[in-house]
């Protein structure tokens, strides 16, 4: 009952949040607002879906960006070879996605930490070269040529860009909400118990393996939305995509925000964003300065911010309950 109550405030709360980025373009014009929303939407989702299996699973995949670039070249490809319509297309790519995190999934979920790290990094590597090699149906590695068609979606025009920012806004929280949902059903908590001890799991009958394929098919479906998002955004799929500096970038994601708030990889998505384009219009040294900035977060807070929140936080209550 709790529980329920707990999901209803935090719908609450994603409406709340949601309500208030649909009023900004009201507030400002400025394109570089929106365009940022609509890229934190993207890898928002993305890095919260990695998120499925580093936080709370406890596998850490080096190699998630296939799916990402998976569901975004499978959108791209049914717009452009179908002409079917944008709800069936987005629906396609999360099938591709779920079906190519089933295959690679229900290999890699047999192998234990490093070895299962180094493995979904292999399987990305392997996406990768495809999309380069297939260049009769990719592109190569100029990615999608002639761009995806933005047909209207239920009469709006997503080659505007305010119609597009919000859509991408729609589709973040509901997307979001529906994570936080999962993982914090029952089976959500069985991952958890998975993780904290699979012996003990296994012991009390539970099948270690299929709940551990079930988070990979989740974070896989999850990820592919989140290249969607970023294939309407730039009318195209390339195969930076689905590279493995993309999962990198994830891992960072989740890093500077936290992986024990489920809101915490958002808040690194911003970040690193943010970062991003400020390195980028400051200085040339990009990576170093990227760099800099990681290792700051990772020796400074030794976690993620919302982690470092939220334990300051808790000290702090704690010592106001004592005194």
């Amino acid at each position: 009952m709790s529980s329920s109550l707990s999901f209803k405030k935090e719908i609450l709360i994603g409406l709340i949040g949601l309500a208030i980025l649909i009023a900004i373009p009201f507030l400002t014009s400025s394109r570089v607002t929106l365009d940022f929303v609509i890229r934190l939407a993207a890898f928002g989702i993305f890095a919260t879906s990695l998120n499925i299996l580093v936080g709370y699973g406890g596998m850490v995949s080096f190699g998630h960006a296939m799916f990402f670039g998976g569901g975004a070249y499978a959108y791209g490809l049914l717009m452009q070879k179908t002409g079917v319509s944008i709800p069936v297309a987005i629906l396609g790519a999360i099938v591709f996605s779920g079906v190519l995190g089933l295959v690679i999934g229900a290999i890699c979920v047999r192998l234990k930490e490093i070895y299962f790290s180094f493995l979904t990094l292999a399987f990305q590597m392997l996406i990768h070269s495809v999309i380069i090699t297939w260049s009769s149906l990719t592109g190569g590695d100029q990615g999608l040529m002639g761009g995806i068609p933005r047909t209207p979606f239920w009469g709006i025009n997503l080659g505007n860009t305010t119609n597009l920012y919000w859509f991408a806004c729609v589709i973040g929280v509901v997307s979001l909400l529906i994570m936080r949902y999962i993982l914090q059903s029952p089976y959500g908590y069985t991952l958890r118990m998975v993780r904290d001890n699979a012996d003990r799991a296994r012991f009390l009958g539970i099948d270690v393996w299929r709940v551990k394929l079930y988070a990979f098919i989740l974070s896989a479906c999850f990820a592919s939305i989140g290249g969607v998002i970023m294939a309407m955004f730039v009318s195209g799929a390339f195969p930076e995509f689905s590279y493995w500096t993309m999962s990198g970038e994830a891992v960072f994601m989740i890093m500077m925000g936290g992986l024990h708030a489920f809101i915490g990889p958002v808040v690194g998505a911003g970040l690193l964003l943010m970062f991003n384009d400020i390195i980028s219009r400051t200085t040339e040294y990009h990576g170093l300065a990227l760099g800099i900035i990681v290792l700051i977060f990772a020796l400074g807070f030794k976690r993620g911010i919302t982690d470092f929140v939220v334990q300051a936080w808790n000290m702090f209550t704690r010592k106001g309950a004592q005194s």
